[in-house]
């Protein structure tokens, strides 16, 4: 951790290409945990804990591009340019505002479970409705069980997921408060514009990685991205659910 702010992990061969994975809301870079052996075998893997997560101290804003920001100052401290990211669910958000602030950055952007825009959203399950909203997210929020976090977890999930310990203890990191202003940034983000319309601005290449079972996003929207892979059976969370195959659409899409 630097003036930048963020937690850094750093796997796989330096002088292989360069790969940064940005996790979703309320997670870590320990998300990745089930991809990186395969990953780190082709590419110098570089994970940041995006501020008030994981490893990272909170922030008093968490607007998208703010984030975006911090992460292009962890690419400038190692003299990166032309870097494939991925980014899980709205981690492709902060991927995509990446490339939007500072092009040079990006090679290539990969969004893994990212919906395109709030008219894609599905009704959220339970567990997940009881954790973040009010009235009994807060007071839920501050007694909760490792169980429960692998519960909410696994929620979004279409087959049975085993969630490592240091997934639950990523998750553990981030505040009520935090992970509220988080979904609202969000939300903000893809209000101003949708993720669609951004991409269609912008002169990177783009491969959207989607479960045809995600209880999360419409995974017929998956469509309105350029290019998809569609994973059968899979739900929200391929990083988990699906890694070595999620690993290796990540991989062949970068060596392209």
């Amino acid at each position: 951790m630097t003036g930048h702010g963020l937690h850094v992990v750093q796997d796989g061969p330096r002088q292989g290409p360069a790969l940064l994975l940005i996790h979703g809301s309320g997670a870590a870079a320990s998300s990745w945990d089930l991809m990186v052996p395969w990953l780190a075998t082709v590419c110098h893997v570089i994970r940041v804990d995006l501020s008030g997560c994981g490893q990272s101290p909170p922030a008093a804003e968490y607007d998208v591009p703010g984030q975006a920001a911090l992460v292009a100052r962890v690419l400038d401290e190692r003299g990166l340019r032309g870097v494939a990211v991925a980014g899980h669910s709205s981690g492709g958000y902060v991927g995509t505002a990446l490339a939007e602030r500072r092009p040079e950055l990006v090679g290539s952007l990969t969004l893994i479970g990212t919906g395109p825009s709030m008219d894609a959203l599905r009704p959220q399950p339970l567990v997940l409705r009881l954790l973040l909203g009010p009235p009994f997210g807060a007071l839920i929020w501050r007694v909760r069980t490792d169980a429960w976090i692998r519960k909410g977890i696994a929620a979004t999930a279409a087959r049975p997921v085993d969630v490592p310990d240091s997934v639950v203890a990523g998750v553990r990191g981030i505040t009520y408060r935090s992970m509220r202003k988080v979904l609202r940034a969000n939300t903000a983000y893809l209000e101003e514009r949708t993720l669609p319309e951004r991409l269609a601005v912008l002169a990177v290449p783009v491969l959207a990685i989607c479960g045809d079972a995600d209880p999360k996003w419409d995974p017929s929207a998956a469509r309105r991205y350029p290019r998809v892979e569609m994973m059968p059976g899979v739900g929200h969370l391929p990083i988990l659910e699906a890694p070595e195959a999620t690993s290796k659409l990540l991989l062949d899409f970068v060596g392209a």
